[in-house]
């Protein structure tokens, strides 16, 4: 696949300090707090240019409304007093982190305002620093090459979105952030989730990051022979990586097929004027275009020949128009309609004919049509236009954000260097010899260092060591080895919980203290190993895993009751065990286990299941 793809990766991990600027607790809350609000509109930069992705947010004129939670935010995040100094622990992180992938550390760290106007920050910026610069880390033999690590301030929590205003909540607002960028040295999906796990393992081995879902997130740089640069931003899923990367190869192998199609169709660069079309479709039954006409909106037509066949494609690879239809949501609308899925949606044949004969097309020929307040549909259905004759050029540079699915929607152009300008209010760090020298006298335990050491003091397999630091569950089953139950730790987060995440069971729900707790209860007796895996499946649904040990504690299995329920499951299939005598034992070990319930050791039942089919066949 290296001829297909190159993936360059940032990874944005939360640190466990307190915040960056302030001395407030840097932990989510459900406290709302008292409320602020603010509008945003992008600034200059020093040479007097406005940043396009600073531009295209401002031209959403959103408003902001922010909760400030008292306990976890403070005038700082309010933008209401300046920054403090930048916090000591997650400099020297950051430093740590830089040593351990061979980086070289700047003299002096300079905080840089990076304009954001999406009401992420209050300050409508980000506060970043660059801290050190060409690294590299190998993983699977093959070098991939650092770029940078920064430390920068995480952004505010989205609460809501209504109509034009956006709610967030200021206690995200402020947390540590160490920002890793690799080169663009990845050209397989796969190889992108090997390279962000090493990552993972080197900032987890500092013991000073956060854990859980939505503290480390992932940024795919994208592109393909031919394609562009595309952003995908924001990623949180490990494991969805290569999907996302799959499917961005998919999406702009698709949008170079269009570009060909146009080009052969010669279709001019010349932009189509809108035109109104509420008159045409006055008594249309579709509740889009009535609900919209209905409220006093207006419907509104382009002209687009030689788009035909190509916003959508019967086998759905080829969909320029859900590319128009992302552009024009931007602009708070619920969509587009075009010729490729029409007549549909209450929108009938006759009517597709009336759109054409207004807009002077011929049979055939395509166009697009958007309902709503026309304050929203004209400029929406114009920059749906915009991206249409983007086409011909090919793919577009452009930030997009994650689906759940692994696809990927169209937020805004791709930054440049015009948002980044000097922060005046954070004194810069000086990083000298000496400290760097402390530093690296007292480097944590690099990944493969762990990986060797697993194997020969806990006994585990090198493969299953590697996996357990790649998916970041080294140091709870340190924890469980140190007691003696590195076996069990092992297999229960290798195989028990992957095969619980094929049921559909939220693994995520399942905290370190809920696995610490099911642990303590198996060493002291109260059920067998067996019975984990029903535990952790009750625990991932929501279940308080002290009620479900108490469950299992409070219906326990007696000797008797036990060789009671084997003697009846042998009975029940008495030819069967005849005919097998006592090879019978390990096909009936599954019923057994069954009724059970995990309440006796696996090697308990199946020597009760032995001894029990001896003493049955001796009465036969």
């Amino acid at each position: 696949m290296t001829d297909r793809v190159t993936v360059g990766l940032e990874i944005h991990q939360q640190l466990s300090t307190n915040k960056l600027f302030c001395s407030c607790q840097s932990e989510l809350v459900e406290d709302a707090g008292p409320e602020l609000q603010r509008r945003l509109r992008p600034t200059q930069s020093e040479l007097g240019e406005i940043d396009r992705a600073a531009l295209a947010q401002a031209e959403r004129k959103m408003h902001y409304r922010y909760q400030c939670p008292s306990s976890r935010c403070c005038l700082v995040e309010a933008d209401e007093e300046p920054p403090h100094d930048a916090d000591a622990v997650a400099m020297q992180t950051t430093l740590t982190v830089s040593e351990m992938m061979g980086c070289k550390v700047v003299d002096e760290v300079h905080f840089m305002r990076k304009i954001v106007v999406d009401g992420s920050n209050t300050s409508g910026f980000q506060r970043t620093a660059l801290v050190a610069v060409d690294g590299e880390i190998d993983v699977n033999g093959k070098r991939i090459k650092i770029q940078s690590v920064c430390l920068e301030e995480d952004a505010a929590r989205k609460v809501e979105t209504k109509g034009s205003e956006i709610t967030y909540r200021l206690d995200r607002l402020g947390i540590p952030l160490i920002e890793i960028a690799t080169g663009p040295d990845m050209h397989d999906p796969e190889e992108v989730k090997e390279v962000a796990a090493k990552l993972g393992s080197i900032l987890r081995a500092t013991r000073k990051v956060k854990r859980g879902l939505g503290t480390i997130r992932e940024d795919l740089n994208v592109s393909i022979p031919g394609g562009a640069r595309v952003e995908v931003k924001g990623v949180q899923d490990l494991r969805l990586l290569p999907t996302y990367v799959e499917k961005e190869i998919e999406r702009q192998t698709g949008l170079l097929k269009v570009k060909e199609t146009l080009i052969q169709r010669g279709v001019s660069s010349k932009v189509p004027e809108i035109v109104d079309c509420s008159g045409v479709l006055k008594d249309c039954r579709s509740k889009v275009i009535a609900g919209a006409l209905g409220k006093g909106g207006k419907v509104f037509g382009v002209p687009l020949p030689g788009f035909e066949g190509l916003m959508k494609s019967p086998d759905a690879k080829l969909r320029l128009g859900a590319e128009m239809a992302q552009y024009a949501k931007t602009k708070g609308v619920a969509g587009i309609f075009h010729t490729d899925e029409l007549p549909g949606y209450g929108i009938t044949a006759q009517e597709v004919d009336a759109i054409r004969a207004h807009l002077g097309l011929k049979e055939g020929q395509a166009f697009a049509i958007c309902a709503d307040d026309p304050v929203k549909a004209e400029p929406a259905l114009r920059l749906a236009v915009v991206r249409a004759y983007m086409a011909p050029l090919g793919v577009p540079e452009e930030t997009r954000d994650p689906l759940p699915d692994g696809g990927t929607a169209y937020s805004r152009p791709l930054p440049g260097a015009g948002r980044m300008y000097p922060e005046t209010d954070v004194r810069p760090i000086t990083i000298g010899p000496e400290r760097l020298e402390e530093t690296r006298a007292h480097l944590p335990e690099l990944p493969e260092a762990k990986v060797a050491r697993f194997v020969s003091k806990h006994g585990v397999h090198e493969q299953q060591a590697r996996q357990l630091v790649r998916d970041g569950w080294e140091d709870l089953f340190e924890e469980m080895a140190e007691k003696g139950q590195a076996a069990v730790a092992a297999r229960t987060f290798l195989s028990t919980f992957s095969e619980l995440e094929k049921e559909g069971a939220v693994v995520g729900n399942i905290s370190d203290d809920s696995v610490r707790k099911a642990f303590a209860a198996l060493s002291q007796g109260k059920f067998a190993k067996e019975a984990l895996p029903d535990i952790f499946r009750q625990v991932a649904s929501g279940a308080p895993v002290d009620d479900v040990i108490g469950k299992l504690g409070d219906s326990s299995v007696s000797a008797g009751e036990a060789e009671g329920i084997v003697d009846k499951i042998i009975q029940d299939r008495a030819d069967f065990v005849r005919q097998k005598g006592v090879g019978a034992v390990g096909p009936l070990m599954s019923f057994v286990m069954g009724e059970l319930k995990g309440k006796v050791d696996g090697k308990q039942a199946s020597d009760l299941l032995k001894r029990r089919i001896e003493a049955f066949l001796k009465q036969a």
